[in-house]
């Protein structure tokens, strides 16, 4: 019988949802390039997921894929169900392993946002989340219900709606364009440069947008070697930096400025 990760993952991907894995039980990328490396292709997933039993499965966000609402669970310090309770549209609901909601939508190519005070991430161009029927904890991603709404969310106008005090920057598309980059470069930095690194990339894509989803960043500052403590130190560093931004530690000249 055919192992029901590799089902799911079959499934999706006959949907055109671009699909890989994840170290089983977490939501670390197990592919060089983490969701970059998403296939729809059945013989590469086939392989991921018969080499590797066990590990969990994630979809790349934004289209071809679903866009994504994560609807946070933070127990005492707040959730994410007010907000989300005052918008629609949405085409499946999949419960997550600490009480939270994955809300889908139509994928489009709009990029990843953040309401922390909302406790709100929108998962989109740049973006992934795990799948049923991967467990964090021994807790599954567990499908609660689909329709057959196709509806998209436009994250701008629900930003506008739910947090009229973020104003946000114009798009600047290269700066957006290049997070894969960005990614990528931090995924390659040397003891000594990785935090330095991650901090410089994260003000790069808050520059563009100043309540983006840096988790893209984060899986690629973990496959640096950092741990999770300090690339949240690093981050949460980023996002209080007013501006000017850090000056560049030599990604010009080793990937190509993006802007």
């Amino acid at each position: 019988m055919t192992d029901p990760i590799l089902r799911r993952a079959l499934a999706y991907a006959a949907r055109g949802w671009p699909v890989f894995p994840c170290h089983s039980g977490q939501k670390i990328p197990a592919t060089p390039h983490g969701y970059l490396d998403a296939s729809t292709d059945e013989q590469q997933i086939t392989e991921w997921f018969t080499r590797h039993p066990g590990r969990n499965l994630a979809i790349a966000t934004g289209a071809p894929g679903p866009d994504v609402l994560d609807v946070d669970q933070h127990g005492p310090a707040g959730n994410g169900f007010p907000g989300y309770a005052r918008l629609d549209g949405a085409a499946a609901w999949v419960r997550t392993p600490h009480g939270g909601l994955h809300v889908y939508f139509t994928g489009t190519t709009q990029r990843c946002g953040h309401l922390p005070d909302c406790h709100l991430d929108f998962r989109a161009a740049g973006g992934y989340v795990l799948a049923p029927p991967s467990q964090i904890g021994g807790q599954p991603y567990q499908v609660l219900k689909t329709t057959g709404v196709h509806g998209s969310l436009d994250w701008a106008a629900a930003t506008r709606f739910l947090h009229p005090q973020t104003q946000l920057r114009p798009r600047q598309p290269q700066a957006a364009q290049d997070l894969g980059g960005l990614a990528r470069w931090v995924a390659a930095q040397p003891e000594g440069n990785r935090n330095a690194g991650l901090f410089w990339a994260a003000n790069r894509v808050l520059d563009a947008d100043p309540v983006a989803d840096l988790s893209p960043l984060a899986a690629a500052a973990r496959q640096a070697g950092l741990q999770d403590q300090e690339i949240t130190r690093t981050l949460d560093s980023a996002r209080k930096t007013g501006r000017p931004r850090p000056p560049a530690p030599d990604y010009q000249a080793e990937a190509g400025d993006p802007s």
